[in-house]
């Protein structure tokens, strides 16, 4: 019997609380497809941060680097400035175990939850492969003169030759591995000419390893222009790191808003972490009402990432039974059910 190490960091507001359904879900498939995981606990986040100035040790991220994958409830808290949180722990997360894909999802799983007029659930179906270690968010520039009339500020997007084709060459081969058959490279190669020319030349240079996918070209605003006219032109979208952080928010609302997107953050080679993607809502915070089903669709991936895909199958089924036939809404109180509610319908339908 497979007995998988899972480092789980409940985070900050309605974290623990969703967490806590995707956990009960995880025991339920676990003792129905007969593999065990052991659940290391870690309380990374605001309260640890208020307490001790601590954001992620590293003792603790070499433990990280021991485990079969991380399952993350959410980071951010009001009481602590932006951007601490979020460059101490979820970018330090995805750095330093080099967690260099952003897989992101985008399926529409009930009509009635999307904003698009006449689009059905066939019409919605494609996946963001967004590069993750690089681009603007290394944090590469700085400040001149600061706070004067005279500041300058820079930030630079680093991509290299390394980074861009590993992360175009997983596109290809997840879209071979998923039966899609095109590849959709998103850039600006008319104004980013340094950067995107890079980007180019890599994509096509894969795509000749893969003559049965269809390598296409977007401008990334033609393609949040397409995104909401004809979403069914998508199959497999791969691009930087910042686009690929505008147009996945793009799409989660294309498949009925944050209470229903995952994501995962990978290392094919190493350790990676799974996550709902809505952030920490902290004005939802112990009012049982916040959709956990972001947070559950989180550990569909994360255990066929580990290679338990009948598992990973069967909840996300389950998911799709509930909003179906259950919810009312995906939104925060407007469900029909609590949040621990909902977590007990995925477990009932598994």
């Amino acid at each position: 019997m497979a007995n998988y190490k899972i480092g789980v960091i409940p985070g900050d507001g309605t974290g623990p609380e969703v967490i806590r359904e995707g956990l009960k879900v995880l025991e339920a498939v676990s003792s129905k497809f007969g593999f065990k995981c052991e659940k290391i606990f870690y309380d990374f986040g605001g309260e640890r941060f208020l307490k001790t100035g601590e954001t992620l040790p590293s003792s603790a991220l070499e433990e990280l680097k021991t485990l079969d994958a991380i399952y993350l409830g959410a980071i951010g808290d009001p009481r602590v400035k932006p951007g601490i949180l979020e460059k101490g722990i979820l970018l330090k997360l995805r750095f330093e175990l080099d967690q260099y894909i952003n897989l992101r999802p985008i399926k529409l799983y009930d009509k009635r939850f999307c904003p698009l007029k006449d689009k059905e659930e066939k019409d919605i179906d494609f996946v963001v492969v967004r590069e993750n270690t690089e681009g603007l968010y290394c944090g590469s520039g700085g400040f001149l003169r600061k706070d004067t009339p005279y500041e300058v500020a820079t930030q630079e997007s680093i991509n290299t030759y390394k980074g861009v084709e590993r992360c175009v060459r997983f596109a290809f081969e997840y879209a071979r591995r998923k039966g899609r058959k095109k590849v959709t490279l998103v850039g600006k190669t008319n104004v980013l000419t340094y950067a995107f020319d890079l980007w180019e030349r890599v994509f096509y240079q894969v795509a000749k390893d893969f003559p049965s996918i269809e390598a296409d070209y977007a401008h990334v605003d033609a393609t949040c222009m397409w995104m909401i006219k004809n979403p069914e032109w998508f199959e497999v979208i791969v691009t930087d790191n910042m686009f690929g952080d505008i147009i996945t928010d793009l799409g989660a609302i294309l498949q009925g808003g944050m209470g229903i997107a995952a994501g995962g953050n990978l290392n094919p080679e190493g350790v990676s972490m799974f996550e709902p993607i809505g952030g920490s809502a902290p004005k939802y915070t112990g009012k049982n009402v916040i959709n956990p089903l972001a947070a559950i669709s989180a550990l569909s991936m994360m255990l066929e990432f580990l290679g338990e895909e009948k598992a990973g199958l069967a909840v996300e089924e389950a998911v799709i039974k509930v909003v179906r036939e259950e919810l009312k809404s995906l939104s925060a109180g407007k469900m029909g059910y609590s949040t621990s509610e909902v977590g007990d319908l995925v477990v009932k339908y598994l």
